[in-house]
């Protein structure tokens, strides 16, 4: 019989472990020989998502628990204080390179499912969304007199719908501040709110050679250049070129863009699109902007399913390295079905990991859907029947 690594183990052999160590010595240096490895934190942070563990002691208790079955993750022995000292003390900057690292991985997989539009360039949504935190616990993290939060702000791939971007701030911290960290690939397609109303950063991306769909604001100053044609029965009531006039606009040098107004049929309402694009029809503009919803059932899948809203750690070196680690979790996920091309959804694989962690069995075998012996032929049963009522 051949021998398996467990579930966790078969999972983590997807982290370029060479990679991991060379980013490790980058970012730390030479550590006290009593310190907890890179490594050791990162699998108990990754057992704390998948296997649902509320608290260090409960990782701990874990990873105690199920000693004889995760030796040859090489790990060692795993303490909650010291556990806890590497969340407080180690540089969560490292996972967020570890989270670069692993999207790549996955855009070379070969497998990754194309987004639903024909456009050659990538398409990403923008967002932030805030993640309530403990006042008492967490002062540092405070945005109202009795509320405390932080901020995960994402850029989410349409290409096989994962993370491609990423930023942890304070609670405060605004969306323009973080997305100035993204780099985004040349011709891409940014889709995001009104919370990136920045004139001056919209110039930027069309300079860049970039395109971006919005919503207007309701104070947006312009002059109707020109109306184009369009088909009612599309939803699209106008579809304009326009010259903004505002101060703000003229002085960011912000030249002629385009406005499509748009009415949703499912909900009655009127949205106003701006965008950078004249080529795509007016209707692909409407539907680029409703496709930014992914990114927002991305941050609801996260917050009901990894370990994002309950917090094992009190500092903010301890928080962004939990959620980095999620979103690595996430990755991980995301690379094991484009490679094993596993029907299953990306829910669905957790549930097969959460139940499955130690289980030492070949892990395609989960990933993919098994026939059931079939039932047997109700002549048998019948057949058995007849010769029970004959004796």
């Amino acid at each position: 019989m051949a021998y398996n690594h467990t579930v966790l183990g078969q999972l983590l052999k997807s982290v370029p472990r060479l990679e991991f160590e060379k980013l490790a010595q980058a970012h730390d240096g030479k550590r006290r020989s009593d310190a907890l490895p890179r490594w050791s934190q990162f699998v108990s942070l990754v057992l704390g998502h998948l296997g649902n563990r509320h608290s260090l002691r409960d990782i701990e208790a874990a990873l105690a628990t199920q000693q004889p079955q995760h030796y040859h993750l090489n790990i060692g022995n795993v303490s909650r204080s010291a556990l806890a000292r590497a969340n407080e003390m180690l540089d969560p900057d490292f996972y967020q390179q570890l989270f670069y690292k692993l999207y790549r991985q996955c855009q070379q997989s070969g497998a990754v499912p194309g987004k639903k539009f024909r456009f050659k360039g990538k398409l990403f949504s923008l967002d932030g969304s805030l993640i309530d935190l403990s006042l008492k616990v967490f002062p540092w993290a405070d945005i109202a007199p009795k509320k405390a939060a932080f901020k995960l702000h994402l850029g989410l791939d349409h290409d096989g719908l994962m993370p491609a971007f990423a930023e942890v701030t304070e609670g405060h911290g605004a969306e323009m501040d973080a997305v100035d960290t993204f780099t985004f690939p040349p011709g891409s397609v940014l889709v995001f709110d009104r919370g990136y109303d920045r004139y001056t950063w919209h110039k930027e991306l069309t300079d860049k050679g970039l395109f971006w769909v919005t919503r207007s604001k309701r104070t947006m100053r312009y002059e109707v250049i020109k109306d184009f044609p369009i088909k009612p029965q599309t939803g699209v009531i106008s579809d304009q070129l326009i010259c903004l006039t505002s101060a703000k606009a003229i002085k960011a040098g912000l030249s002629a863009i385009r406005r499509v107004e748009y009415l949703d049929a499912d909900t009655d309402k009127r949205y106003v699109f701006i965008t950078n694009q004249m080529r795509w029809s007016a209707r692909t503009v409407a539907d680029i902007y409703k496709s930014r919803w992914e990114v927002e059932l991305f941050f609801k899948w996260i917050k009901q399913n990894l370990k994002i809203k309950s917090v094992i750690g009190n500092t903010i070196n301890a928080v962004a390295t939990q959620i980095f680690v999620a979103l690595c979790v996430y990755l991980l996920m995301a690379y094991l079905k484009f490679v094993s091309q596993s029907d299953f959804g990306i829910q669905s694989i957790l549930r097969l990991l959460q139940m499955n962690l130690f289980l030492r069995r070949p892990l395609g075998q989960l990933l993919h859907k098994w026939k059931a012996d079939p039932p047997p032929p109700k002549t048998t049963l019948s057949l058995r029947i007849a010769k029970v009522g004959q004796q």
